[in-house]
């Protein structure tokens, strides 16, 4: 997946720094992602806290030195219409299919390759957006902010 800034134009905002380098997420092959594919980044930290309390999580990954590291969400395509993720997270648009001689996960010291570090039972590679959104918004102290005419 390559990494581009996608901010919600009805909404000024600091923008978040678009990586240097693009980085391309692959979701194993075995899982059916018939949304389209976006990512949230968080840091390691707001990661782990994220993933002891949702239900149900899908594909993450990531990338990064573990002082640095973030982590990678996969999330249906177009989960920013409507919302305003907040300034700590990075919401990223577009994924790529995998290699089918991909699925599982991979380790090693290449920082700039994500890893996938978590693949979920199912076969939807997605963590559910909204709930998500709202950690998010409660671990950096973000209001939550939506726009009910989004999309009509």
């Amino acid at each position: 997946m390559e990494l581009q800034h996608a901010p919600d134009p009805r909404f000024r905002r600091p923008a978040t720094p678009v990586p240097t380098h693009p980085v391309r997420l692959v979701i194993p092959a075995r899982l059916r992602a018939g949304l389209g594919c976006d990512a949230v980044g968080t840091s390691r930290e707001h990661g782990e806290r994220i993933m002891s309390c949702l239900p149900r999580v899908g594909c993450v990954f990531a990338d990064g030195h573990a002082g640095d590291e973030r982590w990678w969400w996969v999330v249906p395509a177009g989960s920013q219409i409507g919302v305003t993720w907040p300034p700590a997270m990075t919401y990223t648009a577009g994924a790529h299919r995998a290699d089918p001689s991909w699925t599982r996960a991979r380790r090693g010291p290449r920082s700039g390759t994500p890893r996938l570090i978590h693949s979920p039972e199912g076969d939807s590679p997605y963590t559910p957006p909204i709930p998500l959104y709202f950690l998010a918004c409660r671990l950096t102290g973000s209001v939550p902010r939506w726009s009910l005419g989004a999309g009509s």
